[in-house]
């Protein structure tokens, strides 16, 4: 897998090809679980190929380069770096599949197509899912550096679990119809989401060997730039079409749920999706010009149309 050869790349670049190199990487995936059931595979590969940002592989690689991460010789990249960036793929990918289920969040469209469980049933959807966790963390202890794998483990398990993804889930479903506090709504956001993008950001700086203030401001990094990207998420689902998203859009509200636009309105939530933005690209200064692709990526994230 080749390096970012240049850090001059816009955001729709990098993405584009940090995907590449993640997809090459989930291409191989079919021969090394050959024993699985086929349509266990299918429904697994129909919802991880199906395209997307790759924003938070992205995020681990340039993390990983950002921090001192040099590739080999041949232009490769780091195996911890390129394992940590499918791992958290996995994971954030699982993630879409449950939420998308009736009794989660009950949607039929993602990414301009046919849910998971639409296409494959409910059963098999919720298996897939499983098998993406169990996936991310076989091929952490595989594939990475030995040394470090101890730490990516624990720094991707702790993103997802009850004090992360998961227990963000949980608080966003116990507050439908239940009027939050602005701090209980930060709360919830910075572990449903918040924490898959900082630990997108601490992953890829310890497959780096970071540690001390440079870790400490990846992890500054991270936090602020998962606020802001669910503030965006949330104006995104009051302001576009399903069209434009490619999933259905104005459900939010319909449930209850608490979000900055109906907290804040509009206008004070795209400030604070700025000011967050702002906070972002202050904490990453001391990482100089290795750093400017995660600047450019954090303003796609507040920019961002879709």
């Amino acid at each position: 897998m080749s390096d970012l050869p240049s850090p001059k790349f816009d955001a729709p670049q990098l993405l584009r090809h940090h995907g590449q190199t993640v997809a090459a990487y989930f291409a191989t995936l079919r021969k090394r679980y050959a024993g699985a059931p086929a349509r266990l595979m299918e429904s697994i590969e129909y919802s991880l190929m199906a395209g997307g940002k790759r924003l938070r592989p992205a995020l681990v690689l340039e993390s990983w380069r950002g921090c001192g991460g040099r590739s080999g010789g041949d232009g490769s990249l780091s195996r911890s770096a390129l394992a940590a960036a499918a791992a958290i793929e996995l994971i954030h990918t699982f993630s879409l599949v449950h939420d998308d289920l009736p009794a989660m969040d009950d949607d039929d469209l993602r990414r301009g197509r046919p849910t998971n469980h639409k296409v494959f049933g409910e059963a098999m959807a919720i298996l897939a899912g499983d098998a993406m966790v169990t996936m991310a963390f076989e091929i952490l202890a595989s594939d990475a550096d030995p040394a470090v794998v101890p730490a990516l483990v624990r720094e991707l398990a702790a993103a997802s679990g009850p004090e992360g993804m998961i227990g963000g889930q949980v608080l966003d479903m116990e507050g439908e119809n239940v009027q939050l506090a602005l701090e209980q709504l930060r709360h919830l956001h910075r572990m449903k989401t918040g924490a898959l993008l900082t630990a997108s950001c601490r992953l890829g700086a310890i497959a780096a060997g970071a540690a001390g203030e440079v870790l400490q401001a990846m992890t500054d990094f991270g936090g602020h730039l998962g606020l802001a990207f669910q503030i965006v998420d949330d104006l995104l689902d009051v302001t576009s079409t399903p069209e434009q998203l490619g999933k259905a859009t104005k459900k939010d509200a319909g449930k209850g749920k608490n979000t900055y636009p109906s907290l804040q309105g509009i206008e004070v939530s795209r400030r604070e999706a700025a000011d967050q933005l702002a906070a972002a690209t202050k904490a990453i200064e001391t990482l100089g010009p290795a750093a400017e692709p995660l600047r450019t990526l954090a303003r796609f994230v507040v920019q961002r149309e879709v």
